[in-house]
């Protein structure tokens, strides 16, 4: 023990540095649990087969530009006020996504407080679906008429 004191009397720089990678693994650690699991779009697939449903937070426009099939558009600014109506999915896993995956967090932590006990996000967001060649939906105009692209 003696000697571990004597090392960091002689060595602050180097036990600063332990001490900040420590506090930055451990707060990194408390963020992605908090947000709750991560699937990749293969493994989003395989869950939105199963019966997932699919929660977009991206603004309506973004949404209306393209989106995975069958998603709902709930902004991430109006998700506290519908996660009521969001009530009849509790039964089903919620797949969050987002832009790039990094919003996405927030939501999912926003929904498991409002008891939804299932509740991933998409990791990569919606920049990863489209990476992976993945089809979106596309709402065009007023008249709600929706196409498919890729």
């Amino acid at each position: 023990m003696d000697q571990v004191i004597e090392f960091a009397g002689n060595h602050p720089y180097l036990l600063g540095a332990l001490l900040g990678l420590l506090v930055f693994a451990i707060v990194t650690e408390i963020r992605v649990r908090a947000g709750g699991s991560e699937v990749s779009p293969a493994e989003a697939v395989k869950l939105i087969n199963d019966g997932a449903r699919v929660v977009d937070i991206r603004p309506s426009a973004q949404f209306q530009k393209g989106h995975i099939v069958g998603a709902v558009n709930v902004p991430m600014d109006q998700l506290g006020q519908q996660a009521p109506d969001l009530a009849k999915h509790k039964d089903h896993t919620l797949l969050v996504c987002c832009d790039t995956g990094m919003s996405a967090g927030k939501a999912a932590s926003v929904l498991r407080k409002a008891d939804f006990s299932s509740v991933a996000k998409l990791r990569g967001g919606i920049a990863a679906w489209q990476r992976d060649n993945l089809p979106l939906e596309q709402s065009t105009g007023k008249t709600g008429k929706k196409s498919k692209k890729r």
